[in-house]
């Protein structure tokens, strides 16, 4: 919880800069630098991964779903909200098939990964190429729900995952 709420901070931080241009020219950086902040917060997400075989079947999900939050750090800025989009599309499949592997046994935790990640999803799919204060504050407030939503579920599976 003390992770997402660092990142949220952080992440609003850059977004509030992003959105104060000092020239013309930069009028168009904001929305990369908002872009390049929810790829900061969401990669803290990814901190821990899963091993062995004798684990529980969700620990794979779970090593799954980090391998995909780490690739948004990979995904290059220049490719703006199409490579944003593509990544999160990998990032929702791995957090769909976590959620069906971990459900059972952690309802609570697999049922906000799934809406968290589904709503910051929707979002980025429909982000504008010049977004608003508004918007950028919206996209802020769903990837820090995505963050908590995954660190909360690492927390409650770091014994059987580590």
């Amino acid at each position: 919880m003390k992770l997402a709420a660092s990142a949220y901070g952080t992440l609003i931080a850059t977004v509030a800069d992003a959105h104060a241009p000092t020239s013309r020219t930069d009028s168009r950086s904001g929305p990369k630098r908002a872009l390049v902040a929810c790829v900061a917060v969401l990669g803290l997400v990814a901190a821990t991964g899963c091993g062995s075989s004798d684990k529980p079947a969700y620990c794979t999900s779970r090593a799954n779903l980090e391998s995909s939050i780490k690739g948004l750090t990979d995904t290059n800025v220049s490719s703006g909200l199409s490579g944003l989009q593509a990544q999160l599309t990998k990032i929702q499949s791995n957090a769909n098939a976590l959620v069906s592997s971990a459900k059972s046994d952690f309802p609570n935790e697999t049922s906000a990964i799934k809406s968290s990640v589904n709503a910051l999803a929707d979002t980025v799919r429909a982000f504008p190429s010049t977004p608003s204060a508004n918007e950028i504050a919206t996209l802020a407030r769903q990837a820090a729900g995505a963050v908590t939503a995954v660190q909360n579920f690492y927390n409650s599976t770091s014994s059987k995952c580590s």
